[in-house]
């Protein structure tokens, strides 16, 4: 055996005995846990004082050899903690969400010929942890991806949580917060009222994981189960990892995190992993939707980049839907924001992915007349991912639905309209209470000016009183104090929380302004896109008309139309102006050379030196320039690397006289 093998066989040797001792630290922490409760909470000894003593002397020593401590340890004295909110905190980075398929076939055509790991997708809470010189610093929810909550006190009563570790430099970890089934039991157990029992482990664990007393989180059994690690500044310790997803597991195994259970797949061996899989799952004690495969060279993963929705490391598995028949016995036209009266079907309650649903959306009047629906008809149910409750089928075919000629919330007309073939009804007072009330909800929620204290039910006592007609009147609230504070819920603690939450917003980011003024069709992605590529000038937003909206990535006809309508109506210009007046926007300075102002780009085909196509793309726009999806007379060139290939978009820039350009080409500002 040579020096190389002698000291690999020593590094394996090591490890083995810290994760020895590891596991011995948490079966102490449960023995002793279990004696004390008993002892203190239930009058019985299960050991003598002197065993008691001894074993927590020696979890004592291990804790101190390690450097890895238990949240819930013995030896650590915990204060619970109490707050009026959970503070929010932006990500470094945007945590997206995973691409899913239902297909097996579909997982081993993205494996491919690498090596994977797959493992259990747990259905609980994403929460991100921060360790800093051992000591967990920091805990966040993952909320919309974007911005979460600050949860670091309840983190801190996790069940299996390690407060301290031994590496002592920066560590920031993801994982899923969960209640296992056997908790969620006794939980209930303990609660007489049936009707106050909990319905499923993972709302429970939202709402234990989301407390404001760190006391009542600690009584509700959440346990941590990590599932990847942020990039660490540490190049020696990245180093370690030598591109492996499966040394990252490893690593954070050794330092005390209960991690999800993997195992090694090849598109060989993968549909024969996803079986055993599948057979754990009644004998599980944690609750899954599905599972996650990753590639396990970490690099090459990176390589890959992202989608605008989804990174391309890894893809979810979902298992296929569970369905239920039942009876449709109603159906109910809800108003929303824009005018569209939304369909909702009532039905009687099924039990889905173990949660009651007696609700499903019908879409449009498109949907409800092709699947035939009626009162009383037969259908069958589902919950889409495990989650959104839908409709699968009709088995009686009745199709006696009448579509109402009124609007609920206001009583005004309501009209049909057909879009692309999809027929929708909308309400068309521009007056009606629904819309208002919606658009006001958009408008101070979190992705949009994120006003806290505005909820749909404070908006309509707001509007009732007569102290808000327009979003505007939302910078005047502080001029109807004696109002706001004698209405019914509301104080001087409540009124000063809202005034406080309505002056931060003054401080604007132009995207989610955009987005909350309730433009039809128009999302966070669409605003963000229209004010990179009109450079944050909001005047020539304002003045976008559809020809050149339509150069822009993701921006349809229709939507390009909808927006440039909205800001010619003269109403909704002199609102938007009222609201500027009250706002001042926050805008992140772009210090990179703006030669390529003016220009647009599409680019198509596979790329060389850049890493993917948002790569390519971010470059463009961060110098001046746009990137469209299509290729048009407007366009300064075309990139791809096939310059002779006989795509359509090649076709398209040939038949207009747009230059064909190499990646090459680009770099070296060759754009003719």
């Amino acid at each position: 055996m040579n020096k190389s093998d002698n000291k690999k066989e020593n590094t394996n040797n090591t490890a083995n005995t810290s994760t020895d001792k590891i596991n011995r630290i948490k079966e102490l922490v449960e023995i002793l846990n279990k004696a004390s409760k008993a002892y203190y909470a239930e009058d019985v000894e299960i050991m003598s004082n002197f065993e008691y003593d001894k074993l927590y002397d020696e979890l004592l020593a291990l804790e101190d050899e390690t450097g890895m401590v238990l949240a819930n340890s013995p030896t650590q004295n915990v204060g619970y903690e109490v707050v009026s909110e959970l503070p929010k905190e932006k990500h470094p980075a945007k945590m997206l969400s995973l691409d899913k398929t239902k297909e097996v076939d579909a997982l081993v055509s993205w494996l491919g010929d690498k090596k994977g790991l797959l493992s259990w997708k747990m259905d609980g809470l994403t929460v991100v942890l921060t360790y800093e010189g051992g000591k967990l610093v920091k805990a966040v929810t993952r909320g919309n991806g974007e911005i979460g909550e600050v949860i670091t006190a309840n983190a801190r009563t996790f069940v299996n949580i390690p407060a301290s570790i031994s590496y002592k430099g920066k560590l920031t970890i993801r994982g899923e917060a969960i209640i296992t089934y056997s908790d969620f039991e006794k939980i209930n157990a303990s609660i007489v009222d049936a009707d106050a029992k909990y319905k499923n482990p993972r709302n429970l664990c939202s709402g234990s994981v989301r407390q404001l007393s760190s006391k009542i989180t600690a009584e509700r059994s959440v346990r941590f189960y990590a599932f990847s690690m942020v990039e660490p500044e540490d190049r020696e310790l990245l180093d370690s990892f030598e591109n492996s997803f499966q040394k990252r597991f490893e690593y954070l195994s050794s330092l005390g995190f209960d991690i999800v259970e993997y195992m090694e797949v090849t598109a060989e061996t993968l549909p024969e992993t996803v079986r055993v899989f599948s057979e754990k799952i009644p004998d599980n004690d944690f609750p899954t939707d599905g599972l996650v495969l990753s590639f396990d060279d970490t690099a090459y993963g990176k390589s890959l980049g992202t989608t605008a929705k989804f990174p391309r490391d890894a893809i979810a598995f979902k298992w296929r839907d569970e369905q239920a028949e039942t009876t449709l016995r109603d159906i109910e036209w809800s108003p929303s924001r824009t005018g569209l009266i939304n369909p909702v079907a009532i039905f009687d309650t099924v039990e889905l992915e173990g949660t009651d649903v007696s609700r499903a959306s019908l879409h449009n009047i498109t949907y409800v007349r092709d699947m035939k629906l009626g009162i009383g008809d037969r259908i069958k149910v589902y919950k889409a991912n495990m989650i959104i409750p839908q409709l699968s089928e009709n088995l009686t075919k009745s199709d006696s639905v009448v579509v109402p000629d009124t609007c609920p919330a206001c009583g005004g007309k309501t009209e049909i309209k057909n879009e692309n073939g999809t027929e929708t009804l909308n309400c068309i007072n521009p007056q009606c209470p629904a819309k208002n009330i919606k658009l006001f909800s958009l408008f101070v929620s979190r992705n949009a000016m994120n006003i806290d204290g505005m909820s749909e039910a404070t908006i309509e006592r707001f509007i009732g009183a007569g102290i808000l007609h327009r979003l505007s009147d939302i910078y005047h609230l502080s001029e109807h104090r004696e109002v706001i504070i004698n209405l019914e819920g509301f104080g001087e603690k409540s009124y000063d929380k809202l005034i406080k939450a309505i002056d931060a917003s003054r401080k604007a980011d132009m995207a989610s302004f955009l987005y909350g003024l309730g433009i039809a069709g128009f999302g966070v992605a669409n605003a963000k896109l229209i004010v990179k590529a009109y450079k944050s000038d909001f005047s020539a937003i304002m003045n976008a008309v559809p020809e050149d909206l339509v150069e822009i990535d993701q921006v349809g006809d229709v939507l390009a139309r909808d927006f440039s309508a909205y800001f010619k109506d003269m109403d909704n210009r002199a609102e938007v102006e009222r609201l500027l007046s009250e706002i001042e926007f926050v805008i992140e300075e772009n210090t990179s050379e703006q030669d390529l102002e003016g220009m647009t780009f599409v680019i198509t085909g596979s790329l060389e030196t850049y890493p993917n196509r948002d790569a390519l793309k971010k470059e463009i726009e961060d110098r001046g320039g746009k990137v469209a999806g299509s290729v048009s007379a407007k366009t300064t060139a075309l990139i791809n690397n096939d310059i002779n290939s006989n795509s359509s978009k090649n076709k398209k820039a040939k038949s207009l006289g747009v230059p064909i350009i190499s990646e090459e080409m680009f770099k070296n500002n060759q754009f003719t």
